[in-house]
């Protein structure tokens, strides 16, 4: 039978292995949603040049959206 402080010591550590692998598989799953649905698009960015009155050059969008991509 087996001790009570091996029990308590397979527990911590299956926490432990179940928090770290938990915390990388659903970081893994939230980079992929966001390269396969980003949070913005161009017309969203030509949509935010307007509305701070400027006509946004296709440079300017490409800019940005690359300025996104990275952040994320």
């Amino acid at each position: 039978m087996l001790e009570w402080y091996w029990v308590l010591i397979i527990v911590i550590l299956a926490l432990v292995v179940g928090g770290f692998s938990g915390f990388f598989i659903t970081k893994k799953i939230v980079k992929k949603q966001l390269r396969d649905n980003p949070p913005i698009n161009e017309a969203q960015i030509r949509a935010m040049y307007m509305s701070m009155g400027r006509k946004p050059s296709e440079a300017d969008i490409k800019r940005t959206m690359n300025a996104v991509k990275k952040g994320a």
